[in-house]
């Protein structure tokens, strides 16, 4: 199964870039990841509620653009449906059985996504009700997939 990590604008930290390679290595015995990063609008610091759509809808036209031919796109979100880790372990083995070859998760931008991206997406999932940097979503999830792919083999993870 091939997994895509859509997000809108680059990772700038070397922290985050650091770990963001250590788990994609811990990752490749058993997915395929891409990390692919979309073009973020600029924000205005004053911007009106006009500005902001159009902001949205361009970014999330390049999120769909990079999901495309995926089987399952799961956006992440604040107000998403809580997932455990088992939970997406046992999502993950579903959707392999069901034939889904590719699945890509998409992660906005500081300013969330567009109405058309949630109505796109088969799943709405928060990784916490806590808020994180857009950025900082990339590593935290490229854990919670590594930590699925352990349970879902039966290898030993820490609880």
């Amino acid at each position: 199964m091939q997994v895509r990590i859509v997000g809108v604008g680059k990772v700038r930290e070397r922290y985050l870039q650091e770990g963001i390679r250590e788990y994609l290595a811990r990752i490749r015995p058993y997915f395929r990841v891409e990390v692919i990063d979309v073009r973020d609008e600029k924000v205005p610091s004053e911007s009106t509620h006009g500005e902001n759509a159009l902001i949205l809808e361009r970014e999330g036209e390049r999120l769909l653009s990079a999901a495309q031919g995926s089987g399952v796109i799961i956006l992440l979100d604040i107000a998403g449906e809580p997932w455990s880790s088992i939970d997406l372990a046992e999502r993950i083995r579903a959707w392999v059985m069901g034939g889904h070859s590719t699945v890509s998760f998409l992660i906005g931008g500081p300013l969330g996504v567009s109405e058309e991206v949630r109505s796109e997406a088969h799943h709405t999932v928060s990784l916490s009700r806590m808020t994180f940097p857009h950025q900082m979503v990339r590593l935290i999830l490229l854990e919670q997939i590594y930590r699925a792919a352990r349970i879902q083999h039966g290898d030993p993870y820490h609880k």
